[in-house]
């Protein structure tokens, strides 16, 4: 098990060769800030998360967080005792206020430097890392959609993480079915005279409530989605409600206890330092956030960051358990090497198909990032646009960052859950042994594709939503950059054979998607069951063209760094790319053979 080390130059190389950080900090909107600054930043943060964060990963994983039932009181989770002193080093370095509004106290620094200091504290506590990706939705929910009280009482301590928030959608009859929620909300006039008006006594149980409770924090800002009385089936009649755990008096200082309760925590197969919760509100108070039956709406303004975090952990998982697997490949001496003097062992690294493996992971690890910073830049330029008043670039970006999101949380954590496998294979036997910690890197990275959306959701998203954004056109705009990424590597010595293989992806890509444009109008279930294989096509073409991008201003320095990179892109191009043509088959098939039998004959 290694010590974790930040990828600074990688996540440099990306963030000002592939998305573009220049262009985005010299827009009015991020103009206060410049690229070398967010860079000072976020190499301070890989310090603070190598020294800091990444110590406590291990005691998440073998200790946990554990659930105990209220002596006479509220049953409380208590957290390792390692996370205790970490987590409020995090709140003093001021680190997850950064890309939110100054009004509130945050810096107001592009999403994409965000998401830097995000893959960086993924990686050294992805357990621990929830618990600020949680209170990140909570704080877009109340900023878009609170009051003006709100936002003043809430947002500056949740932006500093001393109060931390989270999200209650599930419930145990509901599933992904947000439509079938049926926790109530009714008006109350005696706790709007004593805590504040227009207050609401919620009640009901959610489940699957990441960091619902917790032992570091002074408060907790819970936002429920509940009914209010007679209101209509479905999504159309749900609300979002804020909910604290602790009440404020008048002055804004903590008050009494409120009615909303831990009644357990998930034993889980990963991610053990997260408490999973399931929460009960009997008759809590609570305020609505925005107007009454907007709790969708109001849901999904902050599901573009909270997916496109949730592929970021993809990633991030890959490079922690890609930097275990690396090492213990240097150490591990086993076998003899093609070429290594007759009576010797040599580390693994020297043999061919570890060699194999460590390439697959680190291409991938390069691919995504590409895709995730990419993806967050998009975010960035649309904000940029629509400050500037520039409406048709706001809705360019906007639908750029709209058809990423499923493709990064989709393909990111499909592959996290690969790489990590790989990471465990590097290992051999004693991958499958707790103590070498690359089994941990597994168990928790096969959340992620579960949870803020399956990916089969994410799927259906992409076809049945982005799909059609613009008549196809978003998506077209999109390939055709990865077309001119691949005539840019034709001119990168080695690299024709990624051109060309970039350009093969392209044209399958091209015939996918006029395919279930085609498929969407007349055959529903068809455009549906080839939903993820065109996920998985389209995002390791999209992955391929931005590795392009980036090998061609690698291939430019002319040092160490930029020819590893170039190899990497190589490999990606020949080794990973073609894959994409046997997927093709996938999304043209029809979806008879998925019901050629019923649910008896499958059994």
């Amino acid at each position: 098990m290694s010590d974790y080390q930040p990828p600074l130059d990688d996540i440099r190389f990306v963030m000002d060769q592939v998305a573009d950080l220049d262009s985005i900090t010299a827009s009015e909107r991020f103009g206060h800030v410049d690229a070398d600054t967010i860079h000072d930043v976020i190499a301070e943060v890989g310090r603070f998360m190598a020294e800091v964060i990444a110590p406590t990963n291990r005691d998440g994983d073998t200790i946990g967080s554990q659930w105990h039932a209220g002596d006479g009181g509220p049953a409380t989770v208590v957290t390792p005792d390692s996370f205790k002193p970490a987590y409020a080093k995090w709140v003093e370095s001021g680190f997850g206020a950064m890309p939110f509004d100054p009004d509130y106290g945050g810096a107001g620094f592009p999403w994409l430097s965000a998401i830097a200091v995000q893959e960086l504290l993924t990686s050294a506590n992805m357990a621990l890392s929830l618990c600020p990706l949680l209170t990140q939705g909570a704080i877009d929910a109340i900023h878009a959609h609170g009051s003006d009280e709100q936002k003043a009482t809430y947002l500056p301590k949740m932006l500093t993480g001393e109060w931390t928030g989270t999200m209650n959608l599930t419930e145990p009859q509901a599933g992904s079915d947000v439509g079938a929620v049926t926790s109530k909300a009714e008006p109350d006039a005696e706790a709007s005279e004593r805590w504040g008006a227009d207050a609401y006594r919620i009640t009901g149980q959610k489940i699957f409530i990441t960091w619902g409770e917790q032992d570091f924090t002074d408060n907790i800002v819970h936002l429920v989605l509940a009914r209010t009385p007679g209101s209509p089936p479905g999504t159309k009649g749900i609300s979002m409600f804020l909910v604290p755990k602790f009440l404020l008096e008048s002055d804004g200082s903590i008050g009494e206890r409120n009615a909303a309760e831990v009644v357990s925590i998930e034993h889980k197969l990963g991610i053990h330092g997260s408490p999973t919760c399931v929460m009960s509100y009997d008759n809590a108070i609570g305020w609505l956030v925005g107007g009454e039956h907007e709790g969708m709406r109001n849901m999904f303004t902050m599901m573009n960051n909270a997916r496109l975090s949730v592929g970021l952990e993809g990633l991030s998982i890959s490079e922690r358990a890609y930097q275990d697997a690396l090492q213990y490949s240097q150490e591990r001496l086993q076998g003899r090497a093609i070429g290594a003097p007759a009576g010797t062992s040599s580390p693994i690294i020297e043999h061919p198909d570890v060699r194999r493996m460590l390439m697959t992971q680190r291409s991938w690890i390069d691919a995504m990032r590409a895709l995730v910073y990419t993806n967050a830049a998009a975010l960035d330029r649309a904000d940029a646009a629509k400050a500037a008043g520039d409406a048709d670039q706001a809705r360019f970006w906007q639908e750029r960052a709209d058809l990423l999101i499923p493709l990064t949380k989709g393909l990111c954590t499909d592959v996290g859950n690969e790489m990590t496998s790989l990471a465990v294979q590097v290992h051999g036997g004693m991958g499958y042994v707790e103590e070498t910690g690359v089994a941990q890197h597994y168990r928790d990275a096969r959340i992620a594709a579960i949870y803020e959306g399956t990916n089969g959701i994410q799927a259906a998203d992409l076809v049945g939503r982005k799909l059609g954004m613009r008549g196809g056109g978003v998506v077209t705009d999109l390939l055709d950059e990865c077309e001119q990424n691949a005539a840019a590597t034709d001119q990168v010595d080695g690299m024709g054979a990624f051109g060309d293989r970039l350009r093969e992806a392209v044209a399958t890509a091209r015939t996918a998607t006029a395919h279930l444009v085609e498929v969407g109008q007349s055959d529903p279930k068809s455009l549906l069951g080839s939903s993820s294989p065109y996920l998985r096509l389209l995002g390791t073409t999209v992955c391929a063209g931005l590795v392009a991008k980036g090998a061609v201003a690698a291939a430019e320095r002319g040092d160490d760094f930029g020819r590893a990179k170039v190899v990497s892109a190589k490999f990606f191009g020949e080794q990973v790319l073609p894959t994409v043509q046997g997927l093709l088959p996938a999304v043209q098939a029809t979806a008879d053979d998925l019901y050629a039998l019923d649910a008896a004959q499958l059994g």
